[in-house]
């Protein structure tokens, strides 16, 4: 089991990265929100959502209905989406690799094996072509152990999966297994086999679900709704 001081650090870390990349984006993108522009606005369902969420059409009420689908949605899945391989880099700082074509190595806390891992983000995060470049990396690995003596299973070189479960993997990590026999390691099996804490996953999450009691930002999002109702097309939207 890895020390409770690179625990700790891996925690802070991920709070860290999820304050300054996620939770600061998205209320930059949330202030942004105050001209109608900003939307592909539906004229025959921005009145009907505003009565279904709020029961009127002012708006007030069409302009909460425009914010929230982009608020809760879109503007927040983008950012995670577009940030979450800068997280790796959290890994990369605890368990970097020197080998070639291999982003970690770790010592595997359940079968105490040295594992040679491909990290990767999240469960959709590869292609076809990603496939054959993981593949070719590991035939590398695996190449220069046989030139230095040394012997690798094909159990020892897996792909890393940060977050998910195995059923959300994609047909291109499924590939990985099927055609390769390489494992691919998904979410909290990843994170036990790293840590050796079967309850770091859980306790990850939790961490970073901490920041968001920083993040309360009900003031200024009733201001976004304010301004935004104020403009022209919104008004005249709530008049017809």
């Amino acid at each position: 089991m890895i020390s409770d001081e690179k625990k700790r650090e891996i925690l802070e870390s991920s709070k860290d990265w999820f304050r300054d990349k996620i939770a600061d984006s998205h209320i930059k993108n949330t202030l942004k929100l105050t001209d109608p522009k900003e939307f592909n606005i539906n004229p025959f369902l921005s009145v009907y959502l505003a009565n279904f969420i709020e029961g009127d059409s002012s708006p007030e009420s069409i302009a909460r209905a425009l914010l929230l689908p982009r608020v809760l949605g879109t503007s927040i899945t983008t950012s995670f989406g577009t940030n979450i391989q800068g997280f790796t880099n959290i890994l990369l700082d605890a368990f970097g690799s020197t080998t070639s074509g291999i982003d970690i190595e770790f010592i595997d806390q359940l079968d105490g094996h040295k594992k040679y891992c491909q990290l990767k983000s999240g469960p959709n995060t590869i292609n076809k072509d990603d496939v054959e470049t993981i593949a070719n990396h590991f035939k590398g690995v695996i190449n220069l152990a046989r030139t230095n003596n040394m012997r690798i299973a094909i159990d020892d070189l897996i792909v890393g999966v940060v977050y998910g479960v195995p059923s959300q993997l994609n047909g291109h990590y499924k590939r990985i297994t099927k055609q390769y026999h390489y494992p691919v390691v998904v979410g909290e099996d990843l994170w036990y086999r790293l840590t050796g804490d079967e309850n770091f996953y859980d306790e990850l999450i939790a961490a970073i679900a901490s920041v968001a009691v920083e993040s309360n930002f009900k003031q200024e999002f009733e201001e976004v709704v304010s301004e935004l109702a104020k403009s022209e097309m919104i008004r005249e939207l709530a008049s017809e």
